[in-house]
């Protein structure tokens, strides 16, 4: 699944995304592409399950793949 994020994505702020996706799944596989401002998931859960997640790190994004 992959998710738009409407801010700026700073190097910085990829351990805090990381981290966040593996609260809702511990066995997710994360990639944050800085420059497409894009956050990749592959879990087997739902990706409305991680919305909650991006907000947690006060980024507003949305569901571009599911």
């Amino acid at each position: 699944m992959k998710f738009s994020v409407k801010d700026e994505i700073r190097s910085d702020d990829i351990p805090g995304l990381e981290h966040a996706m593996r609260s809702v799944d511990a066995d997710a596989k994360v990639n944050v592409d800085i420059d497409t401002k894009t956050v990749s998931v592959d879990s087997w859960l739902m990706p409305e399950e991680f919305l909650v997640a991006f907000v947690d790190e006060d980024f507003d994004a949305t569901i571009v793949e599911a």
